[in-house]
C-alpha cells in the first residue's frame, strides 16, 4: 500500500467558536474557520486550486462554501462519512495533493445542529425495524459501558467513578481552550450526580449538541516552507468502514471497535509507528461519551486490551501524563458538530506540533494523532501528523 508519509503538509488551520451559535449562520461559521486558516497560511482565496467540504446534514453541495469563501471556478466536492466527515474532507484533500493534481487545496468541515431541527445522532437510523427503531447514540454506547463494567466485575459506583475521571480531565482541558463550547471544571461528584441519559451514562458523560466549523490549507510538502517556517506534515491517514451493525454481528464483544483498530493499523503502517504508546506524543480522540474514550485507548494501542482503566487511574492521559489525550477538552468540551469534528481534532494536534497550544501545550511534541469514530455500522479515521520530515 502506498503511503502519504511526508508528501503533504498542512500550512494553515482555523476553527470557529464552538457552541450554541444562534447568532451565526452556517456561512458565518465557515468564514470564521476558513479565514483564520487563510491568514495562518498567508494565502488568498485565489490561491486555492481545489476544495473539499464535509457536512453531515447542513449543506447540499460544494457551493455551500463557494459563495462565503469567494471560491470561483475551481473543483469543490462535498463529502460525508458519518462522524468521520471532517477527517474525510482532510483525507480527500491530502489525496488530491498526493495525486499530483494540485499544489494548494482547502478542506472545510462544519455543522449547524442547534437550530436545524436535527433530532440527535442515531435517532431511528438504519433499516432494521427491530434493532434500529428509536436507536440513539447514548443507547449504543451505554451498551459498551455496561459490558465493560461486567467484564471487570465493577458495580455501578466503581464503573461510573472511573468514567467520571475522563469527564473531569476533558472539562479541565477545555477551560484552557477559548473556542470550546464548555469552559468550566467539573468534579467527580458532579458527574456522578448528573441526570441519567442512558444508564450508566449521565449528562456529563455525553458531549453536547453544538455548532462549529474548522478548516485546513494543505500543500505539497516540498512547497511547505515557502508558506511558513513550521509546517505540519501528514505521516499517515487510515480509514476503515465496517459494514455490519454490532447488533447483527455474532461474537461482537461490545468493548471495542474493529474499525478503530483497522484505521489505526493503516495509519501506523504509513507513518512507521510500531509502538504508539511510546512514539505518539499527544492525541485527540473521539470522546463522544466517556466510555468511548476509554475503549479507544485500548483500540489504538495506547493501553493494553482491558487495561485502559489502569492508565486513567495512573493519570497517563492527563496534560502531565506520559501520553496526553484530548488536550483541548475533546468532544466533551467542544461538542460534536459532525462535519467539523475531524478537522477540529487535527487543529489541536497542528497547534501542539507548532508549540502554539498556550497553557495546554505539551512539552517536546514531535508526533501527534487525531481520531474520529462514527456509524452505525462502524467508520473510523486515524491521522498521524508530525512537525518534521523523516
Amino acid at each position: 500500500m502506498e503511503s502519504l508519509k511526508d508528501k503533504v503538509a498542512i500550512v494553515g488551520m482555523g476553527i470557529s467558536k464552538f457552541g450554541e451559535r444562534w447568532d451565526a449562520s452556517s456561512e458565518d461559521l465557515i468564514i470564521e474557520a476558513a479565514y483564520e486558516a487563510y491568514e495562518d497560511a498567508g494565502v488568498e482565496p485565489g490561491d486555492i486550486q481545489a476544495a473539499w467540504v464535509g457536512t453531515l446534514r447542513s449543506g447540499e453541495a460544494g457551493v455551500t462554501i463557494a459563495d462565503p469563501l469567494k471560491l470561483k471556478d475551481i473543483p469543490i466536492t462535498r463529502v460525508e462519512n458519518w462522524c468521520v466527515t471532517g477527517h474525510e474532507a482532510l483525507r480527500n484533500a491530502a489525496l488530491g495533493i498526493a495525486s499530483g493534481l494540485y499544489d494548494v487545496v482547502l478542506a472545510v468541515g462544519f455543522e449547524k445542529l442547534k437550530d436545524t431541527g436535527m433530532p440527535g445522532l442515531g435517532t431511528g437510523r438504519g433499516a432494521n425495524p427491530v434493532y434500529q427503531a428509536g436507536a440513539t447514540a447514548p443507547g449504543y454506547f451505554a451498551n459498551i459501558a455496561t459490558r465493560y463494567f461486567h467484564d471487570h466485575g465493577w458495580d455501578e459506583e466503581q464503573g461510573k467513578t472511573m468514567l467520571a475521571k475522563v469527564s473531569v480531565k476533558n472539562h479541565h482541558n477545555g477551560t484552557m481552550s477559548p473556542k470550546a463550547h464548555f469552559q468550566r471544571e467539573v468534579t467527580v461528584e458532579e458527574v456522578l450526580k448528573a441526570p441519567i441519559i442512558s444508564w450508566p451514562l449521565g449528562l456529563l458523560d455525553c458531549c453536547p449538541t453544538t455548532d462549529g466549523a474548522a478548516a485546513a490549507i494543505l500543500c505539497r510538502a516540498d512547497l511547505a516552507k515557502s508558506f511558513r517556517s513550521d509546517p505540519v506534515y501528514i505521516k499517515g491517514i487510515g480509514l476503515s468502514v465496517d459494514p455490519m451493525l454490532p447488533t447483527l454481528r455474532p461474537g461482537f464483544d461490545y468493548v471495542g471497535f474493529e474499525a478503530n483498530r483497522n484505521a489505526a493499523r493503516q495509519a501506523y503502517e504509513q507513518a512507521g509507528v510500531v509502538d504508539p504508546r511510546e512514539e505518539i506524543d499527544v492525541a485527540t480522540v473521539h470522546d463522544c461519551f466517556t466510555i468511548t474514550e476509554l475503549v479507544i485507548y485500548e483500540d489504538l494501542g495506547f493501553s493494553p486490551a482491558g487495561r485502559g482503566w489502569e492508565d486513567i487511574e495512573a493519570g497517563t492521559f492527563t496534560l502531565e501524563g506520559d501520553l496526553p489525550v484530548n488536550t483541548d477538552g475533546g468532544l466533551k468540551a467542544f461538542g460534536h458538530p459532525v462535519g467539523a469534528t475531524g478537522l477540529r481534532t487535527a487543529y489541536e494536534i497542528y497547534k501542539q506540533l507548532q508549540g502554539k497550544a498556550g497553557p495546554r501545550q505539551v512539552k517536546n511534541v514531535e508526533l501527534g494523532l487525531c481520531h474520529t469514530l462514527g456509524g452505525t455500522p462502524q467508520v473510523a479515521c486515524v491521522a498521524i501528523l508530525g512537525n518534521s520530515k523523516g
